[in-house]
């Protein structure tokens, strides 16, 4: 029944992302905030649509310490969900993410419109400069820099590796640095296809200073989201 579900699911999931882009591609000729609110419609399709068939709830805490205007935050990334439930409640969120992505139909369309940051990973310094110009750009229109610093998802247990390009970003934007804790791929793992009944949090914890230096940084990141990740799975099993 798992797998059925799942499979229901998931042509739930990219049906609705298909119908969204193509219904609602007329409003990609508006404003940013109007394809931003489309991607919001869908995100809140997607979460009515996993916990009424898959039986996964997502739950979001620690929002006394969400950014509210122009921030970074970084965040774990267990799951295709960890991209997709942050615009339900960061107002002009914009991610980092992989060039590749935006050529893809619908995903690709909106994250252009909405000056998503895509880079080239494998420019490596030239990617980094061109990331924190767009990061800095992005930020003086108020918006969120969501970036996951592992760079892919990993999965629940592995030894988690942070790049470096979340520090260069904390250095050169000079902000605080947001922190966003989930133990999504508890229930939505980030391979395959099957979804487990349970409960998804999405943790918003105290940020840290600015102005910090990068090995302190790298090290207080990695210790309180690993910490917080590891204590959201606990609770849920």
């Amino acid at each position: 029944m798992t797998r059925v579900r799942s499979l229901l699911f998931m042509l739930w999931l990219y049906g609705s992302m298909a119908l969204f882009g193509i219904l609602c591609s007329p409003l990609l000729l508006f404003a940013v905030p109007v394809a931003m609110a489309v991607i919001r419609w869908w995100a809140r399709a997607v979460l009515f649509g996993a916990r009424w068939i898959v039986g996964v709830k997502v739950e979001f805490r620690g929002l006394e310490h969400r950014p509210d205007g122009a921030a970074l935050i970084a965040g774990k990334h267990l799951s295709m969900l960890d991209t997709i439930a942050p615009f339900v409640v960061l107002k002009q969120p914009a991610y980092v993410l992989k060039r590749s992505l935006i050529y893809l139909p619908f995903l690709g369309w909106y994250a252009l419109k909405t000056k998503m940051v895509a880079i080239r990973r494998e420019d490596a310094a030239k990617a980094l400069k061109a990331m924190v110009t767009a990061c800095r750009a992005r930020l003086s229109e108020g918006r969120q820099i969501l970036i996951f610093p592992e760079g892919t998802r990993s999965d629940i247990g592995d030894d988690p590796d942070y790049k470096p390009g979340v520090a260069a970003l904390y250095r050169d934007l000079e902000v605080p640095c947001h922190l966003l804790a989930t133990n999504s791929g508890q229930f939505w793992p980030g391979h395959g296809i099957d979804r487990t009944p349970g409960t998804v949090v999405f943790e918003f914890l105290p940020p840290l200073p600015a102005g910090l230096k990068r090995a302190e940084l790298m090290v207080q990141m990695k210790e309180k989201l690993e910490t917080a990740t590891a204590r959201l799975v606990e609770e849920n099993r």
